[in-house]
């Protein structure tokens, strides 16, 4: 068999097998002094304006699949994947989707979820938080490291912070997230910074929402009623925190099957098999 057909059988039984393990996943409803309880995921990059390899129509899928209640679609400087995800879900349904922008500057980087139209990276950053807010949106500091307090004045008025996503599995960066979060007044957030490379929702948010409206779920973050955990730490109000508990959170992450595994490897291998035969010669 030449190496053309091997490419094109494991890559039909990878999209066969990983049609077969798409099993959504589905979360109970959690209701908690009157508060709906969500899982969520704010920070989510997709193709083709942002480097990732997820669509914008497969991220309200791909949120299901993972338990997420929320999450937010945020392009470099870019709304419109945003918009089109946040479409595609309001016609086919699943997860709750809002359109947003990491507004991508040389200095600071600020997740701006909830907004009607692009905001300008070339802002201060006052002037950044100034204008979501204009618009009615929640501004989020994303990935605080250390290099970048300097252009975030202690008195911004952000609404929210990451305290946890995936640089912070560094300690150096994990301790500058917490120095960050510990200027007060502003509300825990864990994202995943999605860009195609690990699970969506790998680092979450809990929030304590009146439904899963949009405009419900941007006023818990602006209330502060968000929830992180992050092994042995926990992230947000002290009430919130044991009500989180007591509800039986956080959740085990949704398991991979074997089948998924299967497809995994299968698409792997028939890509780099693919590629050989483009490359290579026969002797």
């Amino acid at each position: 068999m030449t190496r053309g057909r091997w490419a094109g059988c494991l890559l039909a039984a990878a999209l066969v097998t990983g049609t077969l393990s798409d099993n959504p996943v589905s979360r109970p409803t959690r209701i908690v002094g009157g508060y709906r309880v969500l899982a969520g995921d704010f920070h989510v990059h997709t193709f083709p304006l942002s480097a990732s390899t997820i669509a914008p129509w497969d991220v309200p899928a791909e949120a299901q699949r993972q338990g997420l209640d929320v999450v937010a679609v945020t392009g470099h400087n870019k709304l419109i994947s945003g918009k089109a995800a946040r479409w595609w879900r309001n016609i086919f349904g699943g997860p709750t989707v809002i359109a947003g922008e990491e507004i991508h500057g040389p200095r600071f980087h600020i997740v701006a979820i909830g907004i009607r139209e692009p905001i300008s990276w070339r802002l201060s950053v006052s002037k950044a938080i100034d204008e979501i807010h204009r618009q009615g949106g929640v501004a989020i500091a994303a990935h605080p490291v250390e290099s970048s307090w300097s252009a975030v004045e202690s008195g911004a008025n952000l609404d929210a912070t990451e305290v946890m996503q995936p640089l912070g599995y560094l300690e150096k960066h994990r301790r500058a997230f917490e120095a960050f979060y510990a200027r007060g007044g502003m509300a825990p957030v864990a994202s995943s910074d999605y860009h195609g490379l690990g699970p969506m929702g790998v680092c979450r948010t809990y929030l304590f929402a009146q439904d899963t409206s949009e405009q419900a779920i941007l006023d818990a973050i602006r209330a502060r009623r968000t929830v992180v955990f992050e092994g042995d730490r926990v992230y947000g109000d002290p009430l919130l925190k044991e009500l989180a508990r007591r509800t039986g959170l956080p959740e085990a992450p949704p398991k991979r099957g074997a089948l998924a595994v299967v497809s995994a490897v299968a698409g792997v291998a028939g890509l780099l098999i693919a590629i050989l035969a483009v490359f290579t010669k026969k002797d």
